[in-house]
C-alpha cells in the first residue's frame, strides 16, 4: 500500500487539503497528515484542521509521495522550513513522488525539483523570471516524471485524482471517481 504524507501549514488552503486527504484514502492509500507546529492548525479560511500527527514525529517513516497543499499563508510556511525543503530533496534524489497544488508548486521550485520540467500552479505564484528553468502550463493538474503540480481550490478533485492514479492504477481511480457521482462539465451549462 501507498505512503503519502501531507503537511498541513498554518494557513493551508483547507479545501485542497481536506479533498487530497479524502480522496487518497477512499483509494486505500495510507495517508499522514503532519502539521508543521503541533496541535489543531487554521487554515486560510479559518477551519480547523487536526493533523494526525506532527511534521517532527512524521521526518521518522518513509513515504512513496509527499503532497503540499497550497493557500496562503501556507505555502510560504512550507517554503520556510527547512524540514520540508530537505525532505523533498531527499525524497526527488530517492525517485519518490513530490506534488504541489496552488501556491505550493513555489515550494517544489525553491527546493529545485521543477528545474526543467513542465509544472502548474495558481496564477501569478511562479514567476517566470525568477525561475525562467521551469516550463509554465496552465492544465488543471500537470504530470512530469516524479513531479505532479496543479492549479487551485477548483482543480483539487483533479489533482487527487491524477494522484491516485500513479499510485495505484486507473481501475481504482476510476473507481474512486465514480463513487463521487461527478457530473460531466457539460452537464453544469
Amino acid at each position: 500500500m501507498a505512503r503519502v504524507l501531507i503537511p498541513l501549514a498554518p494557513g493551508c488552503e483547507e479545501l485542497e487539503a481536506v479533498t487530497i486527504i479524502d480522496l487518497l484514502r477512499r483509494a486505500q492509500i495510507e495517508v499522514v497528515s503532519a502539521g508543521l507546529t503541533p496541535g489543531p492548525i487554521k487554515g486560510s479560511r479559518g477551519t480547523v484542521l487536526l493533523p494526525d500527527t506532527t511534521l517532527d514525529a512524521a521526518l521518522n517513516q518513509d513515504y512513496d509521495m509527499i503532497v503540499l497543499p497550497g493557500g496562503q499563508p501556507g505555502a510560504t510556511h512550507l517554503e520556510q522550513d527547512a524540514r520540508i525543503l530537505a525532505l523533498l530533496k531527499k525524497m526527488s534524489a530517492a525517485g519518490k513522488f513530490t506534488a504541489a497544488i496552488c501556491a505550493a508548486p513555489k515550494v517544489l521550485a525553491i527546493a529545485g525539483l521543477l528545474d526543467g520540467k513542465r509544472a502548474t500552479c495558481y496564477p501569478g505564484a511562479l514567476d517566470a523570471r525568477q525561475f525562467p528553468a521551469i516550463h509554465l502550463e496552465s492544465q488543471a493538474v500537470v504530470h512530469d516524471g516524479q513531479v505532479l503540480t496543479s492549479r487551485g481550490p477548483g482543480t483539487a478533485m483533479d489533482f487527487a485524482l491524477a494522484l491516485i492514479d500513479v499510485l495505484t492504477d486507473r481501475a481504482t481511480r476510476d473507481q474512486v471517481e465514480s463513487g463521487l457521482v461527478r457530473p460531466a462539465s457539460h452537464a453544469l451549462l
